[in-house]
């Protein structure tokens, strides 16, 4: 894929990598030839994920959820929230985030994503006082990144503000400590920065969520396997039926490929393409000013850019996305300086 296109795309489907890909290969092929006796054979495969996640992670693996997506997981966890509960939400984030808990009876108050997105979320915290805080850690069309430290002092400053993020734009692209963050809950669809291909998610949870969110939904998986033996587990009941061994297991070989690269790695080159690419769209005037005063940004961008532009560009192999009003371009640890400067030669080059 890369060297057929400049893939700065990663933002909408994250490249599958060799590792992953033979992976699912050998799982499919032990499945069609063994049937029940593979599925046998992989009993322990989910307890070696959540184990896997929760040393990448710096997280407990009782306390790791595996499921097909994200939404899946957030669905069952707002179903097990109180209906009483007041809900603070950032106004224009992932529909996938917002929708599921508009269409429910929670008590909604919003707070603006800007340059000042920090203090607009502490202080609508202050003024409406809510149970929950649910947001994008990165935001999918501007790229805005909501800052880690604030989220640890407005824990410290709000102990019983539960904190719910999506990691879905940031798990992958740097070192992060799931139990010494602002974090009470992280969910993430791992197809994204993490490349483990479509069919997998998990949620992070700490000790206290057990005892305010309470899932109704119950089957066959709830007690099965390590760290579910036990009944009304809170994993249990977000893994109520079967889950694909090879699309869970991808996690894990993923994860593997990642430590084998280096996660510290990983997080240097992506932080210098995002700082080279920040500071070249500013002197093009490409960003919104609200992305151009914020001091720590994402990899993800959205530029300011026509349809004309964007067409432009995927005809000279830039795979990009549209959204909002301009055109998101995101880069990952396969990305190189090169499919920067390409990418900005053309914009320079195009008469629209």
């Amino acid at each position: 894929m890369i060297g057929q296109y400049t893939y700065l795309n990663t933002a909408a489907t994250g490249l599958l990598s060799e590792t992953v890909f033979d992976y699912r290969q050998d799982q499919n092929l032990d499945m069609l030839t063994q049937a029940s006796i593979f599925r046998d054979k992989k009993s322990n495969l989910y307890a070696e994920v959540r184990e896997a996640l929760a040393q990448f992670y710096k997280a407990e693996a009782n306390k790791v959820a595996l499921m097909p997506s994200f939404s899946f997981g957030f669905n069952a966890f707002l179903e097990g929230s109180p209906a009483t509960a007041k809900v603070l939400l950032l106004e224009g984030d992932y529909p996938s985030i917002n929708l599921p808990v508009e269409a429910r009876d929670f008590e909604v108050c919003y707070a603006e994503i800007d340059e000042n997105l920090e203090m607009n979320v502490s202080a609508a915290v202050k003024e409406h006082r809510p149970d929950v805080f649910v947001f994008s850690m990165v935001q999918y069309v501007s790229g805005i990144k909501i800052d880690l430290d604030f989220l640890k002092q407005l824990k410290k400053e709000n102990p019983n503000l539960l904190i719910v993020g999506d990691g879905t734009q940031f798990c992958g692209t740097e070192v992060f400590n799931f139990q010494e963050s602002g974090l009470d809950v992280l969910g993430t669809s791992a197809y994204k920065w993490l490349n483990a291909g479509f069919g997998n998610a998990f949620f992070l949870f700490k000790e206290e969520v057990a005892e305010r969110v309470y899932p109704k939904a119950v089957g066959f998986g709830s007690n099965i396997g390590k760290y579910k033996q036990e009944e009304n587990t809170l994993i249990g009941k977000f893994e109520p039926g079967h889950l694909d061994t090879s699309n869970i297991g991808s996690i894990k070989a993923a994860l593997q490929l990642q430590e084998k690269i280096g996660v510290e790695e990983i997080e240097k080159q992506v932080k210098n393409l995002k700082t080279l690419a920040k500071a070249e769209f500013e002197k093009l005037h490409l960003l919104e000013e609200k992305v151009a005063q914020r001091k720590e940004h994402s990899s993800l961008f959205n530029i300011k850019g026509t349809t004309e532009l964007f067409n432009f560009l995927n005809n000279r192999g830039v795979v990009c996305s549209q959204r909002g009003d301009g055109i998101r371009v995101s880069f990952h640890y396969y990305n190189t300086e090169q499919d920067l400067e390409q990418l900005l030669d053309l914009i320079k080059n195009f008469e629209g």
